[in-house]
């Protein structure tokens, strides 16, 4: 007889429930978020585990303490959705309340009814798993410092609009390191007034810059000094010391996530599949130490080239009621790869003519932007699953040899780095 156990999460503790084939209770332990409890958790399965058969626990949450030590232990994890769980519970009472032992039952019975339905938690490296905490902080980090930046603006715009010009048309804009010394040094009109060429020159060598400085100092000197509408000396006063608090921030959410990218750079360096993912075009550092942490180095995750397309959300998705069909992009996917895809692919644009080429088909056959980037992304990824199965590095020339009507679905035949997946008209709408 097979068991199956559903785990309820909790701060302070945990419920574990174990259930029969039949759907019988089978035990029923509550216990701490600390060693003690992984121990008791561990001998109530080894109790219930007669045919020596791994039980899988059903969680809804992948993180903590105790998602690693059962992973540890060799313990199967499933992570369930907390909405689909919350569906499940109508099934087995009418009931709207909700209790921790019940929902541990719940999850049990998810798994012995609809376990084939949900996977384990794939079984990663260490290093992947450290790489992908780094890339996810990473990217909150520049995330909240693109918050900060929009926030600074708004407030430059009200009061100081030359700050808000003086670098937009530079790449950073008021991110850059010597905007950031230069709003620093004079966050209100009157202090910048009052800096000197030579004054924004030091600025700017202190800032890193090596080229045309006195230009540039030059430019400033004379917007700075441009009239313009200003706001009362105490509302202004106030404001800068607003748009000083918000730099402070902003400088500090910028050195967290360069503090972050050394960490990432030097842990994806060591990592074996990181020259295949560096060797495509248009996969950067970043993006392939992202890639690699979210996919992970299971090599049974997926185990065709189409099961890794529909991970990443780069095939379509067909929804048939009656006589009604419609064909649409999958939107409910990881949202960190399918951001990484369309960077990818349009990175890839400048960097290989055979992505080019294929980007250029698929505009001609109707696909708008955001759907021909995805028709490349799908190509890439059944090369890069090809490449990690070979351990090959990415051959441009072997890459994009095969006609343009083989197959992009991977359904028939899983392409590979030396073959170009067909396109069938059609296949999908030509819309973004």
């Amino acid at each position: 007889m097979r068991y199956y156990a559903g785990l309820d999460w909790g701060e302070s503790h945990h419920d574990l429930a174990v259930v029969d084939g039949s759907g019988h209770l089978v035990s029923h332990v509550r216990v701490t978020d600390d060693a003690n409890g992984l121990s008791q958790v561990l001998a109530a399965l080894r109790e219930v585990r007669r045919n020596r058969r791994v039980i899988p626990v059903g969680i809804e949450t992948g993180r903590g303490l105790m998602v690693a030590g059962l992973r540890k232990a060799g313990q199967p994890v499933v992570v369930l959705n907390p909405t689909q769980v919350a569906n499940y519970r109508s099934r087995l009472t009418s009931q709207r309340k909700k209790s921790d032992r019940g929902d541990a039952r719940l999850l049990a019975h998810i798994l012995r009814v609809d376990g084939d339905a949900h996977r384990p938690v794939p079984a990663v490296s260490p290093q992947v798993a450290a790489l992908r905490e780094l890339t996810r902080a990473h990217r909150r980090a520049l995330r909240a410092s693109s918050l900060v930046a929009g926030r600074l603006r708004s407030v430059l715009r009200d009061y100081y609009p030359a700050a808000v010009t003086a670098w937009a048309h530079l790449p950073g804009g008021i991110t850059r390191p010597d905007a950031r010394l230069v709003l620093a040094a004079a966050p209100t009109p009157a202090r910048a007034a009052r800096l000197t060429p030579r004054r924004l020159e030091a600025l700017l060598t202190t800032a890193g810059r090596t080229r045309l400085i006195a230009v540039e100092a030059a430019r400033l000197h004379a917007l700075f000094r441009t009239r313009a509408l200003r706001q009362p000396f105490e509302v202004e006063d106030a404001m800068g010391r607003h748009a000083a608090a918000l730099l402070t921030q902003l400088d500090a959410t910028l050195a967290s996530a360069q503090a972050l990218w050394t960490h990432i750079d030097s842990l994806a360096e060591q990592h074996p599949h990181t020259p295949i993912y560096r060797s495509f075009p248009g996969l950067g550092p970043l993006l392939a130490a992202r890639i690699l942490a979210e996919l992970g180095d299971d090599p049974d995750r997926f185990p065709n080239a189409r099961n890794l397309r529909a991970f990443c959300a780069a095939t379509p998705i067909t929804w048939a009621s009656g006589t009604s069909q419609k064909v649409s992009h999958r939107r409910k996917a990881n949202p960190i790869l399918a951001e990484a895809g369309h960077l990818w692919a349009f990175s890839a644009l400048t960097r290989s003519p055979g992505a080019r080429a294929l980007y250029d088909r698929r505009r001609a056959a109707g696909d708008r932007h955001a759907a021909a980037l995805r028709r490349l992304y799908a190509h890439f990824l059944g090369g890069l699953h090809h490449c990690l199965r070979t351990r090959a590095l990415y051959d441009e020339g072997r890459a994009f040899t095969a006609s343009p009507d083989r197959d992009l679905s991977g359904a028939a035949n899983e392409p590979g780095a030396g073959t170009t997946p067909r396109i069938t008209p059609g296949h999908e709408p030509s819309r973004g």
